[in-house]
């Protein structure tokens, strides 16, 4: 083969066989693919095990932190630092991008992990307001903003390392792992507070019952670590290392290059920005807080809408292999302009059953996104900047309308005394995603581009 041709064929991908089937494909045995499984699915379910939790036992943690003069005020304090520790994404998306791209997916993920869960053990050391004062909150903004920052690599790392990885016809289903395991550490974290807040009485928890989630955090990532650096770097990207063809700035080349790409990318991530945090970490607060219902009944209807999220969201993969990925996510975007404002409305009604059919209903419209999103935003970009592109358009999103989501829905019920004003919030985050997702490309049937 002449170097042009051999160009050629690098710049198309890696494909031999009809329908974008790479050749790598067949050079990657089943136990390792299982391996690149386990090892993308821990990191997420980490970092989102900690968020659950923080979540989930926000109304202790503010107790614990803030001075109880103004509850309300504590909450907003607590949900304020949960959107903070979210600036400091783009940053991390950007370094973790260039790691990722320049040096490799399983250095990027190796290290990333460790950070993480380390930062993560620490915020059960940390005393509370009434030991240190203002020390704890400050403390607390710190280890968050260090949680942040390693965070921001874990998502679109580990979807670039399963989309690289997987055979070329169903790069949807194994990217789905990666919002499975985002589920899976949210519903740990939901059965552990409401197993905790159910066992303990208050005053054990806000001593020390809230800190034991925390803890597990370290042998969690140990785990994630040992497995990662059993593993090689994805054949793309070892190809490309070996030719010598990795971009030396791989953000500066996003930003010149793709930038519509990127456009696309951040309003099509918006949708999962405020859906996820919104459905599924704020929920409790918004049941107990502002409609009352108790708080086993709180986490124990936020559980089934994650048990619903966790069963359908392979599915969601395996529709957005067959079908492609546009169609899937229009269709998210559409049922959430059309269903959410209802739903809500329907949860205002307190009833337990209405609650728990609403989260179902819920949890399946937000896997229609989330399922499909990962190996959409992967498949955007080529291979030089894969890790870099996705990195940036999803921390970017999220630092934005994620990270602030339970701050905006406490915010904006206050400011209008209208409990359904984080579902007019979602709406609008629906509309804009619908926007970007209707202008770019249909890619799942196309072979990744390392160009």
């Amino acid at each position: 083969m002449s170097n042009e041709t051999s160009s050629v064929a690098r710049n198309q991908g890696l494909h031999a066989e009809p329908g974008g089937s790479n050749s790598a494909d067949s050079a990657v045995s089943k136990e390792t693919r299982r391996r690149v499984i386990a090892a993308s699915f821990i990191g997420n379910f980490v970092e989102w095990f900690d968020y659950a939790v923080y979540g989930y036992l926000a109304v202790t943690i503010a107790a614990v932190f803030f001075p109880q003069t103004d509850p309300q005020a504590g909450l907003l304090l607590t949900f304020a630092l949960f959107a903070i520790s979210f600036l400091v994404r783009p940053l991390g998306g950007f370094v973790w991008g260039h790691i990722g791209d320049r040096v490799g997916r399983r250095t990027a993920l190796s290290l990333s992990i460790l950070i993480m869960s380390g930062a993560t053990f620490c915020i059960a050391l940390i005393p509370g307001y009434n030991m240190i004062g203002l020390w704890a909150p400050v403390l607390l903004l710190v280890i968050r903003v260090v949680q942040g920052f390693s965070a921001s690599g874990e998502y679109a790392g580990a979807s670039a390392f399963l989309v690289e990885y997987a055979p070329a016809n169903r790069r949807g289903l194994y990217a789905a792992v990666v919002p499975a395991s985002t589920a899976a550490g949210l519903l740990l974290g939901s059965l552990l507070a409401g197993l905790l807040t159910t066992l303990l009485s208050s005053e054990a928890m806000h001593s020390w019952g809230w800190r034991l989630p925390f803890l597990l955090a370290a042998p969690m990532g140990l785990i994630g670590r040992y497995i990662r650096t059993k593993l090689e770097d994805t054949p793309v990207f070892r190809e490309l290392a070996k030719e010598d063809e990795a971009v030396k700035a791989p953000v500066s080349s996003l930003f010149r290059n793709h930038w519509r790409q990127l456009l696309q990318a951040v309003g099509a991530v918006l949708l999962n920005a405020v859906g996820f945090y919104v459905i599924l970490s704020y929920m409790p607060t918004y049941l107990s807080s502002e409609l009352g219902l108790g708080a086993t009944e709180s986490f124990l209807a936020t559980t089934v809408a994650l048990v619903t999220y966790i069963g359908f969201i392979f599915l969601t993969g395996m529709l957005s292999d067959r079908y492609g990925r546009k169609k899937v996510l229009i269709a998210a975007s559409v049922s959430f302009i059309l269903l959410t404002v209802p739903a809500f409305a329907l949860l205002g009604t307190g009833n337990f059953l209405v609650v728990v059919l609403v989260q179902i209903l819920l949890g399946a419209m937000l896997t229609l996104n989330d399922g499909t999103l990962p190996s959409f935003l992967a498949e955007m970009f080529p291979t030089r900047v894969r890790y870099s592109g996705f990195a940036v358009s999803f921390n970017l999103s999220n630092a934005l309308f994620g990270g602030t989501a339970p701050f905006m829905a406490t915010l904006l019920i206050a400011a209008t005394a209208n409990d359904l004003a984080p579902a007019w919030y979602l709406v609008a985050a629906a509309l804009v995603s619908l926007v970007a997702v209707a202008l770019s490309r249909e890619t799942c049937r196309e072979p990744l581009r390392h160009e």
